[in-house]
């Protein structure tokens, strides 16, 4: 595997959250490691003695990355994993977020990193490690581990938060929608009530966008010409034109550029090409940004066009992403 330069990979030194980096994060937050195994006693009914429990938490302290036990669930039963850490899963996770952003081989090195002990024992975070592994094999263009790894996510949905839920709902449409378009709809359907859910609003925004644009996709490729692209275009109007994250902003400028060229005003589509464009350079979306210069360079054509989409392949070049060489190589013949 071939690797972003400079990129050190971790291997020959401590990697990611070991169980004793966990226990001295929580002795930090709750003042000493008696203090930790009187409130896990407390959380248990007391079903063990605090000096017992403490016992166990400076065995647990011992055991690096390996699996936890009892006492290692036990813990992140009562105390879950540190807030930084939960976040960082969830971003890794994330279609949205600018782990995509980075080169393909380094994601999947950082994210075999974290998918170990204690992480990836902790339910919340499951879910979201299983999903950053099914983006990394999309982004690879290797469909049969992006498979495997949306099977492990859907066996942990259970206890996933609603962006999680979502999440893999519509990865799930994405797939489905290159191999069995007939589940696309189902399947979008179980994300409308999740987007109503508690969750942050940055991910609710985007979540939305995404949904908006899966739909948006359906509409375009039904039969009909240039009826379907007027229906895409109506759904990317619902989503809002300011005040939202770049990469909703983006989604939607991106949608509407394609829908109105696809109706015929092609002066309207190089100006939202352009506009996706500048919200993908403001929130730092490298891949956004290699979509829209593409698409600009579709909708202007001849030399100028050709000029966008070489910019775009230099950034797909860049991050080694198969998935996007391949769907413009498709879209360039």
């Amino acid at each position: 595997m071939t690797r972003a330069p400079g990129h050190d990979p971790g291997q020959g030194g401590p990697a990611g959250l070991s169980w004793g980096d966990y226990v001295d994060a929580l002795v930090a937050s709750h003042g000493t490691l008696a203090a930790v195994a009187e409130k896990l006693a407390a959380h248990r009914a007391y079903g063990d003695e605090v000096a017992s429990v403490e016992r166990a938490l400076r065995r647990l302290r011992a055991r690096g990355q390996l699996a936890g036990g009892t006492w290692g669930g036990r813990a992140l039963a009562a105390f879950g994993l540190p807030d930084a850490v939960s976040a960082r899963s969830r971003w890794m996770g994330s279609y949205h977020s600018r782990f995509v952003d980075l080169p393909v081989p380094l994601c999947q090195d950082l994210v075999r990193v974290w998918d170990r002990p204690p992480v990836s024992e902790a339910p919340g975070s499951r879910a979201w490690l299983a999903l950053a592994h099914a983006s990394n094999a999309l982004r690879a263009a290797d469909l049969p581990a992006a498979a495997l790894h949306l099977r492990r996510a859907r066996a942990s949905a259970g206890a996933a938060e609603p962006a999680a839920r979502a999440e893999l709902l519509l990865t799930e449409a994405f797939v489905a929608s290159r191999e069995e378009p007939s589940c696309v709809s189902g399947l979008l359907a179980e994300v409308e009530p999740l987007l109503a859910s508690p969750m942050p609003q940055h991910d609710r925004a985007c979540l939305h966008a995404r949904w908006v644009d899966q739909r948006a996709y359906e509409a375009n490729h039904a039969p009909g010409g240039a009826e379907g692209s007027a229906r895409a275009e109506a759904l990317y109007l619902t989503l809002p034109a300011k005040d939202a994250p770049p990469f909703a902003l983006c989604r939607r400028a991106n949608g509407l550029a394609y829908a109105r060229w696809k109706q015929g005003h092609r002066d309207d589509g190089v100006a939202y090409a352009r506009e996706a464009l500048r919200h993908a350079g403001d929130g730092g979306h490298l891949r956004l940004r290699a979509m829209a210069l593409t698409m600009l360079g579709r909708i202007l054509g001849g030399d100028e066009g050709a000029s966008f989409r070489a910019r775009a392949a230099a950034i797909v070049d860049a991050l080694e992403d198969e998935a996007l060489r391949l769907r413009f190589r498709i879209r360039a013949g």
